[in-house]
């Protein structure tokens, strides 16, 4: 994903409240970076751990500074600021621009934008922006679902059902989030969120009856923009499933960008009720979720009901009398 210095300022509802102070110079360029960080000790003439492609915030620390130097002292500073490869400049709380900041960054083709938010809410709101321009993107086969809150994606191999088990759970009151093609990205270092593609978008491809618009014959709330992926339930033909869990002590897993997820195998064999199950999978989740290990909790008591009549057996074999 590209995302220019122009997309910034043209964001639906204006969330970073920008103007630009340089004209059109610079606005067609791609954002070369998503770390957005304050000069500091640059300005001061200190640049030995200057990272220039950096999005630069001036906030009222900075301005304060710049406009407290003798004016031949802060264009010397200035000039040595823009001999770096500078991406941008914001300044931030509305504040009045110097006259020499504003010329060098037009003689050196760095836009410069000036925004009403103070500089905390400035940082709040734009880090999210290039974090998501930036992140690590993968595609997945498969059909994504909230199913009570939890984000399930149904993978397995085309044709097994994946898509008619989501549509039931739509039909159940739970919402779609894509099918057939998950875009995966990943936010942070452990989190997940997937969504459909822009043109296929809360439509399903269901073999016998074509292609169906949910959110037209279910209404709006049976849909998502996007979820977390948290389970992964991998659906597998009958004969062929050979790791499918019966007691649920042994978790399985699975990686997707690096992050490690539950996974989960259901075998298929006809007359089996994969929604309930995908419904009892994602409560199974929301239990560990809070502290509850149901297959743990069980195999406790089982050993320590063994235990006990060891020790029974153990007394009986003693007793002479």
């Amino acid at each position: 994903m590209t995302l220019r210095f122009r997309d910034l300022l043209e964001r639906r509802g204006d969330p970073l409240q920008l103007e630009v102070l340089t004209g059109d110079a610079g606005l067609e360029q791609p954002i070369p970076d998503d770390e957005v960080a304050s000069p500091g000790l640059a300005l001061a003439g200190f640049t030995g751990r200057f990272a220039p492609r950096r999005l630069h915030v001036l906030g009222e620390t900075e301005i304060t500074y710049l406009t407290s130097l003798p004016e031949t002292e802060l264009r010397r500073r200035l000039e040595q600021f823009f001999s770096f490869d500078l991406s941008c400049l914001f300044v931030t709380k509305g504040q009045p621009v110097p006259a020499a900041l504003l010329d060098s960054a037009t003689a050196h083709g760095v836009p410069l934008f000036r925004s009403r938010l103070k500089t905390a809410e400035f940082y709040r709101r734009i880090k999210p922006i290039v974090e998501e321009a930036y992140a690590p993107r993968t595609t997945v086969h498969g059909s994504l679902a909230d199913v009570y809150g939890v984000g399930l994606l149904f993978v397995g191999r085309s044709g097994i059902g994946k898509s008619e088990c989501v549509l039931d759970l739509v039909e159940r009151g739970h919402r779609l989030v894509a099918d057939d093609v998950v875009l995966i990205s990943r936010r942070g270092n452990d989190v997940l969120i997937g969504q459909g593609h822009e043109l296929a978008r809360h439509h399903m491809e269901i073999r016998g009856i074509g292609l169906v618009d949910i959110p037209s014959l279910f209404g709006v709330r049976s849909v998502r923009q996007q979820k977390r992926l948290e389970v992964v339930v991998q659906l597998e033909d009958w004969e062929t499933a050979k790791d499918a869990d019966r007691t649920g002590l042994a978790r399985q897993e699975t990686t997707i960008l690096d992050v490690v997820l539950p996974k989960v195998i259901v075998p298929l064999n006809p007359g089996k009720n994969l929604t309930v199950i995908s419904e009892v999978v994602a409560m199974m989740h929301l239990l560990r979720y809070s502290g509850i290990d149901v297959a743990a909790a069980f195999n406790e008591r089982l050993i320590r009901r063994m235990n006990e009549q060891r020790g029974l057996r153990e007394y009986l074999q003693e007793d002479y009398e």
